[in-house]
Parts: structure tokens; C-alpha cells; sequence
């Protein structure tokens, strides 16, 4: 029932009845009750049918909340929504990722900050989840894979997060939430078998299947920064790191002002080097076409194990650049492929993906707590 007037947004009895197959009176009293939670509301009347106007619920938004924070290594951000999904307050700011300590101290206060703005205690929140780059091993409490975030692999640095909000907590691979985001509210909606690739910073790929996030064996799945490229003598050289992994060093943000550098351009960051690219600067289109090719590599592996009927471009430089790589990289997958190649397309998301997934991933978590917390405390 809980879930149904989630789904519908707005409902009647009837409507509910139609759908769980229940009776109505069964429907009226499972509605008292939610109404005695105080979960649900009568939101006014459904008209303009035959018969009687019938009386509409809907979920309380305040009756959950949930924090999401996208923890990176050159920005930090935090949403609070409420249980409906509607942001109420967000924060950013540079990270302070350089520092445990200083990372963990910003995360705090920035909770804080944000809860208080919003009007509520931190014991309010419902569930709070977190997104960084690498794996959380649940076993030893470190972050895998994770190099952008130093410290972070220390066994139990991760459990530290606990104390941000005191709630209940979720601790997500950042490109796997961008994923979710995609298949919520963006270009994967709808789409059963999709990935999404994020080429900024670093490199990784979320993968949905059946509609569903696979995370792997050991939540490993789309680490793609470790793919073997080809890449060729010379381009690794000054900023090749084969720790980062082959893909990584030649197509993330500092691969490609490191191949910029190479070719006698001085660019700051990856934007700098696709804005000239647009400008017509022959070298900055060399690099690019050097990127879609690294891109395109990489993705006919992952197309000829996954078969995916979309691939969404991510991240800092899959979105900012994402105008330039898209075209290139379909067509140089035309020739890698056997098959007809998927779909490649930029995320309209941008910044905002990995905050939306964890939206997505707390929102349901926190739909079973309250409703699982209302049935343990009985009636009212």
C-alpha cells in the first residue's frame, strides 16, 4: 500500500484497491493506519469521473529524510531531500580530499550545516549516503582502489562516516550512483541494458542490467581504469601511471593535458584543451581525436562482454567534452565491433549524477525504515 502511493504519486481508495487487488475496506483501514504514522495524507479529491468525488493520499515528505554526499577529489557536495524526493538544501565546496582528517572534519560540518538550514536535528535524518571513487570493503572498513582519497584505504577509515549524521549509512561507488541517477531521472530511464562511463579525474563505468546496478563479485564491476588500451610507445611517458591503470593515465583530465603537453600545448585542464579543439587548434584536435580513440578501445571490450543497448559519456570531461568525443567514438566503434554499436550519448546530469544515484539508492532505503519503524511502534 506504502509503496503503491509512492508509485502513483497521488491515490484514492478505489485506485488502491484496483491495483493491490485488495478490498476496500482492507484499503480503508491500511490508510487509517499509515494516516495514524503520520506517512501519508489526504491531499484532496480526485473529480471529474462519474459518482463520487474520491478523497487522494499521498506520502508526507517530512516523514524521511535523506542525505546524499558525492565526496570527490577536487569537490564535495550534499543534498538533503525529503521523502518524496524534493531537495530542500544543497551544499558545495572545494574538498579538503588531501587530509583524512581534513576530509572527515569538512563531511561533519558540512552535515551539519546543511541539516540546521533546513530546519531539523542530525537525529532526524533517515539514512545518509555517501559516494566516492573505489570500493568499500565492508570487511576491513577501507576504501579500495580509492588513490584520489588518501588515507581512505586505512583498515576502518571508512567507518568513521558513521558520526556525519549518526544515521544510518550506505557508502557507494561514485560512477555506479551516477548510473542509478542515469536510469532515475536521465538518459537510462527506461533502458534495461546501459552503461555509464566517467572520464574525469579518474575512470570508471557504472553497468545496469535488466534494469538493475551490477556490482560485481566484490563490487569491482566497471572498474575499466585498469583496461588495456594499446597505448602506443611514447604516450607513456611524464604522467603515465600503470597503478592508475592504462585507461585511466592516457583518458582522464590529467592524461589529456598530459598528451597536450607532449604535442607543445600548455593547457591547465582538460576543458582548456577542448575549447581549443572547438576553436579549430590543430593540436588540441589531435589530443581529442587521440581521446576518442582511447574511448572507443576501451568500450568495444566492454561492448563485445556486456552488449548494452546505450552508453551514456560522464563525468568532468565525458560531459564538458562530450560534444566532441560522441561522434568520433560511434564511429570508430563501426569498425572495432561486429555488431551494430550501441548508442553513445552525454549525460544532460552532469555534476548532478552521482548526487541524484545516491538520492535514488537513500530515498528507497529510507522508504522501508520509516514504513518498517511505523509497523514496529504500532499503533498510535
Amino acid at each position: 500500500m506504502f509503496t503503491e502511493i509512492f508509485r502513483l504519486g497521488k491515490a484514492s481508495r478505489p485506485e488502491l484497491a484496483q491495483v493491490t487487488g485488495l478490498s476496500k475496506p482492507t484499503i480503508s483501514m491500511a490508510l487509517a493506519d499509515l494516516e495514524r504514522a503520520r506517512l501519508v495524507r489526504p491531499v484532496g479529491l480526485r473529480t471529474g469521473g462519474t459518482g463520487r468525488a474520491a478523497l487522494l493520499y499521498e506520502i508526507r515528505p517530512e516523514a524521511g529524510w535523506v542525505l546524499a554526499a558525492d565526496i570527490g577529489r577536487t569537490t564535495v557536495r550534499l543534498a538533503l531531500a525529503d521523502l518524496v524526493g524534493d531537495v530542500v538544501v544543497r551544499r558545495q565546496e572545494p574538498s579538503a580530499a588531501r587530509s583524512y582528517d581534513g576530509l572527515l572534519e569538512q563531511l561533519v560540518r558540512l552535515a551539519a550545516e546543511v541539516v540546521a538550514e533546513a530546519g531539523l536535528e542530525p537525529g532526524d535524518v533517515t539514512v545518509t549516503v555517501f559516494g566516492t571513487p573505489g570500493i568499500h570493503d565492508k570487511e576491513s572498513g577501507a576504501l579500495r582502489l580509492a588513490p584520489s582519497l588518501p588515507g581512505w584505504e586505512r583498515p576502518g577509515a571508512v567507518d568513521a562516516l558513521a558520526g556525519v549524521t549518526g544515521s544510518p549509512y550506505t557508502v557507494e561507488n561514485d560512477v555506479d550512483l551516477a548510473a542509478v541517477g542515469e536510469g532515475a531521472y536521465g538518459l537510462g530511464k527506461g533502458v534495461s541494458h546501459f552503461v555509464l562511463v566517467s572520464i574525469g579525474t579518474g575512470v570508471g563505468m557504472g553497468v545496469v542490467i535488466d534494469g538493475g546496478l551490477y556490482r560485481g563479485a566484490r563490487g569491482a564491476a566497471g572498474e575499466i581504469s585498469y583496461l588495456p588500451v594499446g597505448v602506443p610507445e611514447g604516450e607513456d611517458g611524464p604522467g603515465f601511471d600503470r597503478r592508475r591503470g592504462e585507461f585511466e593515465s592516457v583518458a582522464s583530465a590529467d592524461g589529456i593535458v598530459a598528451a597536450a603537453a607532449r604535442l607543445g600545448m600548455t593547457a591547465a585542464t582538460a576543458e582548456e584543451v577542448a575549447d581549443a579543439a572547438r576553436r579549430g587548434d590543430e593540436v588540441a584536435r589531435t589530443v581529442v581525436a587521440a581521446e576518442a580513440g582511447h574511448v572507443a578501445r576501451a568500450l568495444a571490450g566492454v561492448i563485445a562482454v556486456l552488449d548494452p543497448e546505450l552508453v551514456v559519456l560522464g563525468g568532468g570531461v565525458g560531459t564538458q567534452a562530450g560534444d566532441l568525443l560522441a561522434g568520433p567514438v560511434a564511429e570508430r566503434l563501426e569498425t572495432l565491433v561486429a555488431l551494430t554499436p550501441p548508442r553513445i550519448e552525454v549525460s544532460a546530469l552532469g555534476p548532478d549524477a552521482v548526487i541524484l544515484g545516491a538520492l535514488a539508492v537513500g530515498l528507497s532505503t529510507a522508504r522501508d525504515l520509516v514504513f518498517e519503524r511505523a509497523v514496529a511502534a504500532g499503533p498510535a
